[in-house]
């Protein structure tokens, strides 16, 4: 082999079935050779991993950076630097910003917005207007997934039937991209909304695990009707997975839950109120035992952070309803760390967070050839991680406009060491380094309409 410009030596290597160590090879931002450990090699540099983790950079396939519109909240550089932060090299981010990112426009907007701002690599997924582009034209313009949205939405991108929704799928699926689905029913919101009601009981009454398993099923059976390949965003109820479980064999469908569902039940809104108020409301333990269960056998196929910060001072004001404060939280500096608190209780595995949010959503998405493992040919995108010193969350250290996270205080026996991207480092120790390197990343579509 000729010289490389990096070699990453001695580390463990998180792979999504394994962990195997290797020495990596780097030339020319990507991963050219995995060697056996001790492998003479010249390389410009040499990188001493001996006792690390390497982990393939997450792929976050649900992200909110506000921008453009809405960027007293977030924007790409505060959301780009905290995800550098924390381990998070690509993020694929949803279209719900002013305006809605509905045309090619303002995909091409988008993509001038991110150039030398951003501090990861950015996929950029567009929504369904009822009457709007032609999903082939969105897709030619790179958009990353079409999303289609069944409830609580302005009207024009509202798909509230099954009917809508079968006729949604069949223009997406000749576009070749993955049509992205929130399952809801407007019908159970609009009855809540007659009912009133300003409790946090009130809002969960208003967001049922019912109305989560139609949403479930209506979009399975919609992309059984048409062929056309859907994900299923934040499914958190019992309910919705046995849905999920029972239908997903009729269809070409992927799901995602989020790592805050993983660990928050209704309880903890007591303790922690509006910071974790967001969509779907949280459940009950044994709902988050049902998820648990299913990332680890694979019905759910992807973790992700659906990070959606709002300013403090919006989170702090007081609202007539628990309903009616801003949902969402920040989540892009703290998914790994908290994926590796749930390995460390032995919810999940290592090679766990390598699949579920690496290897997974990159397949998922088209770009399952370079993003989301630690293998020849692909992005040297990685992360060190440090099984020997502990590290704890703290809100004081987050980089998103946030400026807090409810895992504040929350130990975790691993630490978050330095993060790669196309072989150059890009944060040490929380701490982004250097320019903004990060470029847009657009789906593969073999044999479709160019």
């Amino acid at each position: 082999m000729t010289r490389v410009d990096r070699l990453l030596a001695g580390a463990r290597v998180v792979h999504a079935d394994r962990v195997a160590a290797a020495d990596v090879a780097v030339a020319q931002g990507r991963i050219v050779a995995l060697l056996p450990p001790g492998t003479p090699i010249e390389a410009d540099h040499v990188v001493d991993l001996a006792g690390r983790l390497l982990f393939p950079g997450l792929v976050d396939a649900h992200v909110h950076l506000r921008e453009p519109g809405l960027t007293h909240k977030e924007d790409i550089v505060s959301g780009t630097r905290a995800a550098a932060a924390g381990g998070v090299t690509t993020l694929l981010v949803m279209p719900t910003d002013e305006p809605w990112t509905q045309a090619p426009g303002h995909l091409e907007q988008k993509t001038a917005l991110a150039q030398g701002r951003a501090h990861v690599d950015l996929g950029f997924q567009a929504a369904l207007a009822r009457e709007g582009a032609d999903p082939l034209e969105l897709a030619r313009s790179g958009a990353i997934s079409i999303e289609v949205f069944t409830a609580d939405v302005p009207a024009l991108f509202l798909h509230d039937s099954l009917a809508s929704v079968i006729a949604a799928l069949a223009r997406i699926g000749p576009a070749g991209v993955v049509a992205g689905i929130s399952p809801g029913d407007q019908s159970v919101l609009d009855a809540a909304e007659r009912l009133g009601g300003a409790s946090i009981e009130a809002f969960g009454a208003s967001r049922p695990p019912a109305a989560e398993a139609m949403g479930v099923a209506r979009a399975i059976a919609a992309a059984a009707a048409t062929g056309a390949r859907v994900h299923i965003r934040q499914v958190n109820s019992a309910l919705g997975l046995a849905t999920l479980r029972a239908m997903k064999p009729l269809a070409d469908v992927s799901a995602e839950t989020t790592v805050q569902n993983l660990l928050f039940t209704a309880r903890d809104y007591v303790r922690l109120g509006a910071a974790i108020k967001a969509s779907p409301p949280f459940r009950q333990p044994a709902d988050v035992e049902a998820l648990r269960a299913a990332v680890r056998d694979g019905t759910i196929d992807m973790v992700a952070t659906d990070h959606a910060p709002h300013s403090p001072a919006e989170k702090a004001a007081r609202y007539p309803r628990f309903g009616d404060i801003p949902g969402g939280m920040p989540g892009v500096q703290t998914l790994l760390p908290m994926m590796l608190h749930l390995a460390a209780t032995d919810v999940l595995a290592l090679p766990d967070i390598a699949r579920l949010c690496a290897a997974s959503p990159a397949a998922r998405f088209g770009l399952g050839t370079r993003k989301g493992q630690i293998a020849e040919g692909f992005d040297a995108d990685m992360v060190v991680v440090d099984p020997a010193r502990e590290s704890t969350i703290r809100s004081a250290e987050q980089l998103s406009k946030a400026a807090a996270t409810p895992f504040d205080g929350v130990r975790v026996p691993y630490h978050v060491e330095s993060v790669w991207l196309a072989g150059r480092r890009i944060a040490q120790d929380g701490v982004p380094l250097g320019p903004a390197l990060g470029r847009v990343v657009t789906p593969r579509r073999d044999g479709l309409p160019a």
